[in-house]
């Protein structure tokens, strides 16, 4: 089990707002404020961004249980720093029910919003 990630970027102040907008939905706030910025929920705090090389070629998930926050963060991409990469739709080559949505964030690292749940 992953129990935390962190990032690095030379754009902290763009990367930390792009989270602050796509996380919102999902009630992730921005909790540590020094030199690591923390994200998390009452339940504790699990992604990290702080300044330095830019993490490269990654991509990494947030795991919701209904298609609806998919949706929701999708959308909040719109408008910020990052970039929308592909709407939210069912991916049946994975499994029936997997449903993702897209997007990458200042440096170009796709974020996922995925659900595993019928709807």
């Amino acid at each position: 089990m992953i129990d935390h990630l962190e990032i690095q970027t030379r754009q902290l102040d763009a990367v930390v707002a792009f989270y602050r907008r796509v996380l919102a939905p999902l009630a992730y706030e921005l909790k540590l404020e020094g030199a690591s910025k923390g994200f998390g929920t009452s339940a504790g705090v699990d992604f990290f961004v702080l300044e330095g090389p830019p993490s490269a070629d990654v991509h990494f998930a947030f795991r919701v249980t209904d298609r609806a926050p998919v949706r929701t963060c999708y959308e909040a991409g719109r408008g910020s720093t990052g970039v929308l990469d592909q709407e939210p739709a069912l991916a049946l080559a994975i499994h029936p029910n997997y449903y993702a949505g897209y997007l990458r964030d200042p440096d170009q690292r796709l974020v996922e919003f995925v659900c595993h749940e019928q709807e």
